[in-house]
């Protein structure tokens, strides 16, 4: 199991500046967490490790737009539900989601490919992207997120990322009810 860490790396050194920011953040909302870092996860070994060392509902973060690219939507729902884009284009009364391109992860969240998280919504300051959570991750104690780079993780409460969190960054969720075809 990885070792749990309490609040941000006592060196910033080799840390890319976004990560930092998350921390400097959270720090500043007197918002508690614990950070784990580990190896880049990009597949499913890593993941299941970091899952089980963080105990919280990890996340499955998908960013998302429109046909035209002019709405975007970041989709927080468990890691272990199936994404239907017919199901939540429904709900959001959109004809068609798809996966939107990394240009604009990058020029909306500070965020590649990989490191997809809540967090980026800081760097959004034009509110170009829409959270929408699924509500079950909202049942949870914790939830498991990256600091914008997929090197480490965060466990924070769940009400502290929906009271504290949002509200600073101006972002209002959109609760949806995701089956995932069950």
């Amino acid at each position: 199991m990885l070792e749990l860490f309490n609040g941000c790396p006592t060196s910033s050194v080799g840390r890319p500046d976004k990560e930092i920011r998350v921390y400097d953040l959270l720090d500043s909302l007197q918002i508690e967490y614990q950070r784990l870092d580990h190896e880049a996860a990009t597949n499913m070994a890593v993941c299941a490790e970091i899952d089980l060392s963080l105990q919280a509902t990890i996340c499955k973060n998908l960013f998302l737009c429109n046909r035209q690219e002019t709405s975007f939507y970041l989709l927080m729902m468990p890691g272990n539900k199936k994404f239907l884009t017919k199901e939540l284009s429904k709900q959001l009364g959109i004809s068609r989601l798809s996966f939107a391109p990394a240009t604009y992860m990058e020029k909306y969240l500070d965020i590649t490919p990989g490191s997809v998280s809540v967090m980026g919504l800081m760097n959004d300051a034009e509110k170009k992207v829409q959270l929408v959570i699924d509500e079950d991750v909202l049942k949870g104690e914790y939830i498991g997120c990256h600091p914008c780079i997929n090197t480490s993780s965060l466990r924070l409460k769940t009400a502290d990322l929906t009271e504290k969190f949002l509200p600073v960054v101006k972002h209002e969720p959109i609760i949806v009810h995701l089956t995932g075809g069950e």
